[in-house]
């Protein structure tokens, strides 16, 4: 008989499983109290119990785990500064989704060599976690393959679902059974009806495929997710982080039957991909909480140790050391001036 499966196939590679990973670098009390907490704290930002902005900041994407931990440590140091009137959390983010072809991030490609060392990825993935965790600050990422998880979703305090994936009934599914508040974001055209699609069926039980602990392939049965919530990112033709643009989502989530409250990425469709335009909406929000809008409940704002990216050099010594590797991120001295000018406009709020 002639082959009829995998034919476009070249090779498969076995993979150390989720619950070896895990006994290789242990989660610790200090790791999980700063997880335990982390959750708790959003959730009750999510319920109005907690008055506080939520704010996710950090690289587009983490490719260095040397400059990411740098970058943690300034800041943890400025997050106590505002922790009385922000809740700050770190965005790491190891997965990259890619419109057409480019590096899928560090967990993918951790030599950013296209050798899919994908076992070193996620080994460095998990250690740079309980690292930023030992830091007091909670961690964020965006899920992407449905088996990562697995590995490092016991360290994550929040996670996002991409424009690109919102859609996808196998990530509403996998959001369905994650431990910690997910953010659907809105589709890339802008359209935010799919993003709350996205929560009514990532809130319901689902049946599907997946993993144990041990790496065996099983079904995986979930209760539901409680805790999605929308982010606004805009789209390709407009942005929708303004008055109107917000009001326009809330009374949408409204309509759901689902509370009305959501986060804002200053980022992507927000800013057109300008990163300097960031202050510009964050600005845009803090007048929306000044004048009363108690629906915006965080933002999310790209940024770095420098300002701006770079491209992928195969001399890595050529490479400038904290500069982003994918979408252009505002430096660090933007991004602490945000915070503290955040800081000091919540007190109006309050």
């Amino acid at each position: 008989m002639k082959r009829t499966e995998d034919l476009n196939v070249t090779q498969t590679q076995p993979l150390i499983s989720p619950r070896e990973l895990k006994s290789a670098f242990v989660m610790d009390e200090t790791a999980n109290n700063v997880v335990i907490q982390g959750r708790e704290t959003i959730q009750n930002i999510l319920r109005g119990k907690d008055k506080r902005l939520l704010a996710i900041l950090g690289p587009c994407s983490i490719h260095d785990p040397e400059a990411a931990l740098d970058y943690a440590r300034k800041l943890a140091a400025v997050s106590e500064k505002v922790a009385d009137r922000i809740v700050v959390v770190m965005r790491v983010y190891f997965e990259k989704p890619r419109t057409t072809i480019g590096w899928r991030g560090l967990i993918n490609d951790p030599h950013l060599d296209d050798s899919c060392d994908i076992e070193t990825g996620l080994r460095i993935a998990r250690k740079l976690l309980l690292d930023i965790n030992h830091l007091g600050l909670p961690a964020a990422t965006e899920f992407l393959d449905p088996i990562v998880p697995q590995y490092i979703a016991d360290l994550v305090s929040w996670a996002a679902i991409g424009a690109r994936t919102t859609e996808s009934q196998t990530h509403r599914q996998m959001a369905s059974g994650l431990s910690m508040p997910v953010g659907f974001k809105n589709g890339t055209d802008g359209n935010a009806q799919v993003a709350i699609d996205a929560m009514q069926s990532s809130r319901s039980a689902h049946s599907f495929l997946g993993l144990d602990p041990d790496g065996r392939t099983c079904v995986i049965k979930t209760k539901g997710n409680p805790w999605s919530h929308l982010v606004l990112r805009g789209g390709r033709d407009r942005t929708n982080y303004d008055a109107k643009s917000v009001a326009e989502a809330v009374e949408k989530i409204r309509k759901a039957g689902l509370e009305e409250r959501l986060v804002v990425d200053c980022s992507h469709g927000n800013t057109n991909k300008q990163h300097e335009l960031q202050e510009v909406v964050m600005q845009s929000i803090l007048s929306q909480r000044s004048d009363g809008n108690r629906n915006i409940i965080g933002v999310m704002v790209e940024s770095n140790l420098f300002g701006g990216s770079q491209k992928i050099n195969p001399d890595r010594s050529k490479m400038r050391y904290g500069v982003s590797v994918t979408d252009d991120c505002i430096d660090w001295d933007a991004t602490e001036r945000i915070l503290l000018e955040a800081h000091a406009a919540m007190a109006r709020v309050e």
